[in-house]
């Protein structure tokens, strides 16, 4: 009888569920999209009973897709968005309120208090990264600072703090009736709470953002039996043994495991990842030191990220907050109706600027506009602005590591778009080279859950299952590469200092 994994992917905008075969390819998929909440500007917020349910209803999707049942999988992973905060209570395993998004910025206010003493970079020398919206820890202060009775439930003992990884495995192996509670080291160090060199929670930090320790989950590795799904779940006693944050997962399922590889992804926005191996590499352009991944007891993988915030989430606002499009993939075709962007540039700062800038005054602008620009310029603009933003942080990648890289491996929804890696590889001067299986961040989750278990045996093994699918070579004139790269950070500069005190 076969034998498969099965991964689920909590993503941003939707929850997978993807089954795969020894050679690392798909077997089945189930998916549904949840609701994106914005209760107002800057607020990004997703349900997370709603997730929990889809989470449930995709494993179904897929185990009957494939015509399998528990008694085939031996293993689960799991893969998540990773800042994305929910708070629970572990009595009733209600969310004290809505899970918040990685993209929002409501909390800004605390990041400038925190930073009032020391800067934003306060604490990156211990946990590799600048005080922002971004990460989990302003997000659960906040929770705890503005929902009525959270403060005091957290401080009896009573609430629980995960990323979306934690919220799922404690759901999954039973909640309120024996829930696991539990994270991986790649998801902990997107926190703001856990020190790189030891991978255990920094009591100290964690204090100086008001939040109990009980609240926490145990930090485990990424590969390793965590708990079994519980009694009600269709995959009753089948071991969770995989939990990576999305972007690492990816990373994994790119076989991007030693020092010098790298890997990016384009989905709700682009998260460029570069292993440095055994080494802590401290930026000094703007990038975060993460954890990469680390099997068992093995010593640790770190990685450097250049973190961009909007990149698919744009063409998801042309076409639900403008009607530009119907639908994604219109973006290509309306883009290829011209022949460049007609000095058009479109820096989508929504959530202000990530890697390698950091600033969260900055906001979205559509420049160098005149009566020559039509919508097939602005889609074109769109569609550059995701190269144009990971090419300023391979730049950052290039400088931090002193080791130019060769070729960029890609993956995510973006990749299908021909006319954006080609332009990508174009502003790069380096090849970009996208997998036969491109769902590489479920993929990865599967690896580590597989590894954990012994349905693969080593890295060697995942490494042979890669194959190329495509290739995009460079063949822009360095001239043109120029000119169009210096207006777009000129344009980048037009977004700067526009948010003040009552501007949001």
């Amino acid at each position: 009888m076969s034998e498969y994994v099965i991964a689920i992917d909590q993503g941003t905008t939707s929850t997978r569920s993807i089954i795969f075969d020894r050679q690392g390819s798909i077997v089945a998929t189930g998916q549904l999209e949840h609701e994106q909440i914005f209760p107002q500007a800057g607020w990004v917020e997703h349900d997370p009973a709603e997730i929990w349910n889809n989470t449930r209803e995709v494993i179904g999707q897929a185990l009957s897709k494939a015509g399998l049942t528990r008694h085939q999988i031996v293993s689960i992973g799991i893969t998540n968005q990773r800042e994305t905060t929910v708070v629970w209570d572990k009595t009733t395993g209600q969310a004290v309120y809505n899970a918040i998004v990685w993209q929002d910025t409501r909390t800004q206010p605390i990041v400038d208090r925190l930073a009032a003493n020391g800067g934003v970079e306060r604490f990156k020398k211990t946990v590799g990264l600048p005080l922002a919206t971004y990460f989990a820890g302003t997000k659960i202060a906040w929770i705890l600072e503005n929902v009525p009775g959270a403060r005091a439930k957290a401080e009896a003992g009573d609430l629980l703090f995960g990323t979306t990884d934690s919220w799922v495995l404690w759901n999954l192996t039973g909640g309120t009736d024996g829930g696991v509670h539990v994270t991986d080291v790649t998801n902990a160090s997107r926190t703001l709470f856990m020190n790189l060199e030891t991978l255990a929670w920094d009591e100290d930090i964690v204090a100086e953002f008001g939040v109990p320790m009980s609240m926490l989950p145990a930090i485990k590795s990424s590969s390793e039996v965590y708990g079994h799904a519980h009694d009600t779940s269709l995959l009753r006693e089948v071991p969770i043994a995989g939990i990576l944050g999305d972007q690492q997962a990816a990373t994994f399922g790119q076989a991007a495991f030693d020092a010098g590889e790298a890997k990016n992804t384009y989905g709700t926005g682009n998260f460029l990842i570069f292993n440095t191996g055994e080494e802590i590499v401290h930026s000094e352009n703007g990038l975060l030191t993460t954890l990469g991944y680390q099997l068992g007891d093995a010593k640790p993988h770190y990685a450097l990220e250049g973190s961009i915030a909007v990149t698919g989430s744009l063409v998801q606002w042309l076409r639900d907050n403008i009607g530009l499009i119907s639908s994604a993939p219109e973006i290509e075709q309306l883009a290829n109706t011209v022949e460049d962007n007609g000095g058009a540039y479109f820096v989508p700062a929504f959530s202000g600027l990530f890697a390698p800038y950091w600033r969260p005054d900055a906001r979205g602008a559509l420049v160098g506009l005149t009566r020559f620009v039509n919508k097939g310029h602005i889609a074109r603009a769109a569609l550059e602005s995701t190269a144009y933003q990971t090419t300023e942080v391979l730049d950052a990648v290039n400088a931090d590591s002193g080791v130019p890289l060769a070729e960029l491996k890609v993956d995510g929804g973006m990749t299908a778009n021909d006319t954006l890696m080609q332009f990508q590889a174009d502003m790069l001067g380096v090849p970009v080279v996208r997998p036969v299986v491109a769902e590489t961040t479920a993929l990865g989750a599967a690896y580590a859950a597989g590894l954990a278990v012994g349905f693969w045996k080593n890295l060697g093994e995942l490494r042979n299952n890669w194959q190329e699918d495509r290739r995009w070579e460079p063949n822009l004139e360095s001239a043109t590469r120029d000119r169009l790269y210096r207006n777009w950070k000129k344009a980048v500069q037009k977004t700067l200092d526009w948010v003040d005190e009552d501007v949001v």
